[in-house]
């Protein structure tokens, strides 16, 4: 639904209790969301029939039309619509009723402000992952257009900057990142969005190639330069001519090629093994690693000339668990492709399983991330992937949250452990929810789960 305010969202409070009524209005309405209330089920219909809606929150006990009845048609109308029901604390058989009706979650009367709040966000965050997915499924475009960069973290939005602006040129750029961090992703986005865009891209991964064939896969060769070498070959800089020749784990290539590598760079200028014949090309080069290459120059194991030639423009990309708000988002994205390929329908990753999937710290970055989605999608039976999905290890839970607290008796530490790892669970592994609910910075929470994390991994008994 998309809605033309800039708001969070749209939401209808429905409840025949004045005062309850606009308690709930003015709290949703100080949380950023443009919100209309009803005094029961039939004014709630009417209101949506010329006012588009995200969230229907419905008390279930009302007069004329109860909430049950309410959320029936809403489903039938507005099969999109996100709801959550309230209910008295001793009717929370009403409330399972209404979730097997249809509505995504319930708060119990009395209500808490704070626990309305964390519910309707998660819920509409659901909401969106579920609008994502349908995005993605339907559209050609995506599919057609291949691997893309996804995340608006910090970290990825400075990246993005970066190609737009580096794009153009015909700099050399180094990518620097962890594996699996989507490097050969950046160097693609720098081609397609250069006007270069036309000519070839052309890759290699030097770590894959001994020398002798790697100075061949680069240059070319001519007929009888090596055994074996029944005819002229040409390399892959002149496959590329015109466009870019993007060379991954670049810190692996030996002292021999890194001299040549290093002529080509300052003069544009080869000849193929074997031949006398000096060659040119136009050709930008792209290189990456996931190497600290100013270390490998300070032992001696790469030239500090041809360093320096390479990393003209300097991208890092970060690790997944640097940025894990854009978990979501790229889990969203495998499950429509994986989804799609395997001619599925899937429309929902359970909150308990995309909390593991946010905790997990990713060692295999984006890459391991989309072979665990792509296992999940090939295993998933029915239209959502939770825990049973995925890999053995994603079952456990990511810290040791077994605090004994009693007051008197415990202590600071053990207190704040227990609220934050909890807090951090209720919210689905949400960072910035988390910081929010305890009133604290973003950082510390982080900070604190990283400490959390290595003494967990560090127990004998694990």
């Amino acid at each position: 639904m998309d809605n033309s305010n800039d708001t969070q969202g749209r939401i209808l409070v429905v409840d025949d209790e004045e005062r309850a009524r606009d308690a709930l209005t003015k709290l949703l309405e100080g949380s950023g969301y443009e919100v209309r209330g009803a005094a029961d089920g039939f004014k709630a219909l009417g209101a949506l029939e010329d006012w588009e809606c995200d969230l229907l929150l419905t008390d279930l006990r009302m007069p004329m039309m109860d909430g049950l009845e309410l959320l029936e048609k809403v489903q039938d109308q507005y099969p999109d619509m996100a709801a959550i029901v309230i209910t008295a604390f001793g009717s929370v058989d009403n409330a399972v009723q209404a979730m097997k009706s249809g509505a995504d979650h319930y708060v119990t009367k009395p209500v808490e402000f704070d626990q309305v709040e964390v519910v309707v966000e998660r819920v509409m965050e659901n909401l969106q992952m579920r609008r994502e997915l349908e995005s993605l499924r339907d559209s050609r475009e995506t599919v057609d257009s291949g691997p893309k960069l996804v995340g608006n973290s910090p970290s990825m939005q400075q990246v993005g900057k970066m190609i737009e602006q580096v794009a153009p040129a015909r700099a050399t750029v180094l990518i620097t990142g962890e594996s699996g961090t989507g490097k050969e992703l950046v160097a693609r986005q720098l081609h397609t969005k250069s006007n270069r865009a036309d000519k070839p891209f052309v890759e290699l991964h030097c770590a894959a190639l001994s020398q002798n064939l790697l100075e061949s896969e680069l240059f070319g060769h001519e007929k009888g330069a090596f055994t074996g070498a029944t005819s002229r070959r040409e390399g892959r800089f002149e496959e590329a001519d015109g466009g870019t020749l993007f060379l991954d784990e670049i810190g692996e290539i030996s002292e021999a090629t890194q001299v040549k590598l290093l002529r080509f760079l300052q003069q544009r200028e080869f000849e193929r093994v074997g031949g006398n014949e000096t060659l040119s090309v136009d050709v930008r080069v792209v290189a990456a690693t996931n190497r600290d290459l100013e270390e490998a120059v300070r032992q001696g194991e790469f030239r500090e000339d041809l360093y320096f030639r390479l990393n003209v423009i300097d991208i890092q990309l970060p690790p997944l668990r640097a940025r894990r708000d854009d978990i979501p988002l790229l889990v969203n994205h495998f499950v429509a492709q994986y989804a799609r390929e395997n001619n599925k329908e899937i429309d929902r990753v359970t909150p308990d399983a995309m909390g593991h999937l946010r905790s997990y710290d990713w060692p295999g970055n984006v890459r391991e991330l989309e072979n665990v989605i792509e296992r999940a999608v090939v295993l998933a039976t029915g239209s959502e992937i939770g825990v049973e999905q995925l890999p053995g290890g994603f079952g456990k839970a990511p810290f040791d949250k077994d605090v004994d607290i009693r007051i008197p008796g415990s202590t600071l530490e053990d207190i704040e452990r227990y609220a934050l790892l909890n807090t951090y669970e209720s919210t689905g592994g949400s960072t910035s929810e988390t910081a929010d609910i305890l009133d604290i910075s973003v950082r510390k929470v982080q900070y604190k789960l990283k400490e959390y994390r290595e003494n967990w991994s560090a127990d004998p008994d694990e």
